[in-house]
């Protein structure tokens, strides 16, 4: 049953630490660096943790100086291994005792114990031992001597033993050396702590039992939850048989290295959830939905004038069709007047088109900026500041070039306004045609009225009838309805061009609209999208790492 619930137990914490690892991936910009770094070397450690002998569980003695963690460390092991001292500390690089040296070599290299300080005991050939093999025992130096303001070798170990053992005495057991720097900041490893009241022959019955009182509520005041404290005395070896079966029960039970990591993942999620909050966090859709995509369209077709363009093509294509399908005798009474298209200052038609549409570059700007930050307020409400402000960020990054981008693709549709309809040709011959017959019936009809009517000659036998004063009513008729059949054709004329003008303002609308979205897709929507679904990925991630 161990086996099995120490291999879920192993499974399990494999896959918070994979959480944690794309964590640390996608947190750059998001998440306090400080705590990446952490996160990045709790995933360091675990890995060579994890790679290394299981079988072995790495228990560090730590204390202050005068604690006698060494004369404890010589207790246990049975052997003078670690040197002693009255009045300094002597411990200056950390000793090692394995019971069970098989296996253990690379994990005392990572360990970083030097060769001339490691030292072995054959439990199996040591009656009463054989319940500690697997157990690497470190003596570590004094975490509060001189040395240690410069060296940090029991910093180093604290962080990354599986057991650690406080070796505490009566007379400094509140130090704050100790408790400060170490114990706050390790509560919540309670399974892989483990604390010694050193030095118990100095103390009567009734006192020990005070201390050990006084200790616990101490403990449990700075977030040990059920501390386990063990008295005892090296010199007289009262208590050590007790640590010794805490440490034989945890060498057996094989967990104390999953337990360490899970404890130093624990506290570590836990200031990751205070930075980062996952209560009530909103999942957003990792794609825009359809109706803000149409608004940032539409908001940005307003900010590059697509309706004035159009409209300004529409009117331009209108005053263009005069001069190719409007009644003649208007056109030819309008050169008396100034130019409708000078008036307009539409020389270059097409230049100004494209004028329209990419004119005053600072002033669309502004518009540009408000339809983006418009989408990414929509869709940051109730994120935490770091997230609404990498979606800001994301909306904006190619917000610089934007305007001139929709420039350019709105320049590359613009009309050719000077172009001419074939229709557009066929009604001027036509109307020109018109006019020639006008011109005819009115020679025929001052010729009929002079030579017929006034008697003013006589016209050769093969004009003669052009002279003849009964025609006139016929050629007036003729004129009228060549008059007539001109106008109604100018008017039908002026009915289509308008047709054809809002069917092509339509289509130029539709294409710009349809650029438009295009370059909002490539340079707004899709970089807000990847940072959407980094965002899910991350809160994703963060709720794996909670197991």
């Amino acid at each position: 049953m161990t086996t099995v619930g120490t291999t879920q137990t192993r499974q399990g914490l494999d896959s918070r630490f994979a959480a944690l690892s794309r964590l640390v991936e996608l947190g750059p910009g998001r998440v306090d660096p400080k705590l990446l770094a952490e996160s990045g070397q709790l995933l360091l450690r675990a890995g060579d943790r994890l790679k290394l002998s299981s079988d072995h569980t790495v228990v560090a003695l730590a204390g202050g100086t005068g604690s006698g963690k060494s004369t404890l460390f010589n207790s246990i092991s049975g052997l003078e291994l670690s040197p002693t001292g009255v009045r300094r500390p002597t411990t200056a690089r950390t000793h090692a005792c394995v019971w069970g040296l098989d296996g253990a070599g690379p994990l005392l290299d990572w360990l970083q114990i030097q060769w001339r300080h490691r030292f072995a005991r054959a439990s199996a050939l040591d009656k009463g031992e054989s319940q500690l093999h697997g157990l690497i025992l470190l003596d570590l130096p004094d975490h509060d001597s001189i040395r240690a303001l410069t060296d940090t070798e029991a910093d180093r170990l604290i962080q990354i033993a599986d057991l650690v053992v406080w070796v505490l005495d009566p007379q400094k057991y509140a130090d704050a050396s100790t408790h400060r720097r170490y114990v706050t900041d390790l509560a919540g490893h309670e399974a892989v702590m483990v604390f010694v009241l050193n030095q118990a022959d100095r103390l009567e019955p009734e006192e020990l039992a005070e201390c050990v009182a006084d200790l616990d509520g101490l403990l449990r005041r700075e977030g040990v939850g059920t501390p386990v404290i063990v008295p005892t005395s090296a010199i007289t070896g009262k208590g050590v048989d007790n640590l010794k079966a805490v440490l034989a029960e945890t060498v057996a039970g094989r967990r104390a290295a999953i337990q360490r990591l899970e404890a130093d993942l624990d506290r570590l999620t836990l200031r990751l959830t205070k930075a980062m909050p996952v209560g009530g966090v909103p999942a957003p859709s990792p794609s825009i939905d359809d109706a803000r995509r149409i608004g940032l369209t539409d908001a940005l077709c307003d900010a590059v004038g697509v309706p004035a363009v159009g409209e300004a093509m529409e009117n331009v294509y209108g005053v263009r069709s005069v001069e190719w399908v409007g009644w003649p005798y208007t056109r030819w009474a309008a050169k008396l007047r100034p130019d409708p298209l000078n008036s307009l200052r539409l020389g270059d038609l097409k230049e100004e088109i494209r004028g329209l549409a990419g004119g005053s570059v600072s002033a669309q700007s502004a518009e540009v900026d408000n339809a983006v930050q418009a989408l990414a307020d929509g869709l940051t409400s109730g994120m935490h500041e770091a997230w609404q402000s990498g979606i800001r960020e994301s909306a904006r990054s190619r917000s610089a070039q934007l305007p001139q981008v929709l420039s350019e693709e709105l320049s590359e549709v613009a009309p050719r306004l000077d172009r001419v309809p074939g229709w557009w040709r066929l009604l001027f011959v036509w109307q020109y045609l018109l006019v020639l017959l006008f011109l005819a019936g009115l020679a025929w009809f001052g010729t009929a009225l002079a030579f017929g009517v006034f008697g003013l000659g006589k016209l050769p036998a093969g004009l003669a009838m052009f002279g003849e004063a009964a025609s006139l009513p016929w050629v007036g008729l003729m004129m009228l309805s060549v008059l007539g059949l001109g106008l109604l054709t100018a008017v039908a004329s002026r009915n289509f061009v308008a047709l054809d003008a809002g069917n092509e303002r339509d289509r130029l609308e539709r294409e710009m609209r349809r650029r438009v979205a295009k370059v909002a897709e490539e340079m707004v929507i899709e970089p807000v999208e990847r940072e959407l679904t980094r965002y899910n990925e991350f809160y994703s991630a963060m709720r794996g790492v909670q197991g």
